[in-house]
């Protein structure tokens, strides 16, 4: 009992610039999930912002009991997440919940459990318990090979889903943990090379069928063969042919780079946001993949640099956090933790305003969602750990 209350003792330690900034995100993720679905006539969408504040809730719980907990005994836990979180992969697709022709979801007591979202995390531990072994040197690709296959077994499981946007998430979570960790430049350019060139095999797979004039049916069988699917397809055509299906598949990037552009520089204020008010942005969407638009609609420029400073503190904690970090597992931790989040915001809010391909990832701590929710406060939690035990350096 004396050593549970001393951990917890350490918390007044804490980054709590880092924590502010977490909180009053929190915060706003519940207030516009509120404002994105209260006139909605469909009930259970009306209620969502209660479950945003029983998941905010136990996010803080979450994060409180990791910061308090000591990463360092994630060197014995790390196999057995991974593990589990490999298994609920499976079983996802076994047994998981179809909804929009996606087998992604596990109903657990009522509750809707997304395997993919703790895979990211799982993700980041192996990983940094596997580079921060003492005395490795990964310029050999044998024991590269071994990173990369910890990689690949859940991207494999989540593609077969499918759902190629989670799965798009942990390439470059695993390429910078994997330069943090010191891989040579060398390895790095020739993966990041392979990388490209199967990026390119796929767009064209995917355009050069119409430009050659192949029949629809050898379209249909060469995407097929890449492994999208339709929907997959369509999202892409839409992003490079801006105009492509206004009213159908382009419909969600059309609406939002509108509420985006039209909030200004102070927005159109809290509840007003008309593209959402009016339902040209889908309720359906818009408190998960789409919360960015209806925060720019409704405060506009000044409130989006808002909510760029505020994820900026976190970054800048998590990354103060790994260059204070004593031993490589805590700073490759932090390394991948930052990452993963990093891209979560990029992608989410470069699909909003049309810089990239509609992908489906939320927001981090802003988007609607349970599963992920957890996810990410439990990583803050992690952090504030390193950042804990760097300060106080109890070896």
């Amino acid at each position: 009992m004396r050593e549970f209350l001393r951990q917890f003792g350490m918390l007044r330690y804490m980054n709590w610039s880092m924590c502010l900034a977490t909180l009053i995100l929190l915060v706003l993720g519940i207030l516009f999930v509120y404002s994105s679905c209260y006139i909605s006539e469909d009930l259970p969408v009306r209620t969502l912002y209660k479950r945003q504040i029983m998941w905010a809730v136990a996010g803080i719980v979450s994060y409180v009991l990791f910061a308090a907990t000591d990463y360092r005994s994630l060197r014995r836990w790390s196999w057995s997440i991974y593990a589990g979180c490999l298994l609920l992969l499976v079983a996802v697709l076994l047994v998981g919940t179809v909804r929009e022709g996606a087998q992604r979801w596990l109903t657990i007591l009522n509750f809707d459990i997304q395997p993919s979202e703790p895979a990211k995390l799982a993700l980041v531990i192996i990983l940094a318990r596997r580079l921060g072994l003492p005395g490795m040197y990964y310029g050999e690709w044998r024991r590269l090979g071994g990173v990369l296959l910890l990689f690949l077994i859940p991207v494999l499981l989540i593609l077969k889903q499918p759902d190629l946007g989670t799965a798009m998430v942990f390439a470059p979570i695993t390429f910078i943990m994997m330069y943090a960790a010191g891989v040579p430049l060398r390895a790095l350019g020739l993966l990041a090379a392979i990388a490209l060139v199967a990026v390119g095999c796929l767009l064209g797979a995917v355009f050069l069928p119409e430009k050659l004039g192949a029949s629809p049916e050898t379209q249909a069988r060469l995407t097929a063969m890449t492994g999208l699917s339709d929907y997959q397809r369509n999202r892409i055509l839409v992003f490079v042919r801006a105009n492509e299906d206004p009213l159908g598949a382009g419909w969600n990037k059309l609406q939002s780079e509108i509420a985006v552009g039209s909030g200004g520089l102070w927005g159109k204020g809290f509840r007003n946001g008309t593209q959402n008010i009016l339902g040209f942005l889908p309720r359906t969407v818009a408190p998960n993949d789409f919360i960015y638009s209806v925060i720019a609609e409704e405060t506009g420029f000044v409130g989006s640099m808002g909510v760029f400073t505020l994820f900026g503190m976190v970054f800048w904690g998590g990354m103060r956090a790994a260059m204070s970090a004593r031993d490589k597992l805590g700073r490759l931790l932090c390394v991948g933790i930052v990452s993963l989040l990093f891209c979560h915001v990029f992608i989410n809010i470069a699909m909003t305003v049309g810089l990239m391909p509609i992908t489906g990832l939320p927001l981090p701590l802003l988007s609607y969602g349970g599963s992920f929710m957890m996810v990410v406060m439990s990583a803050l939690g992690l952090m504030q750990s390193v950042h804990i035990r760097a300060r106080r350096a109890i070896y």
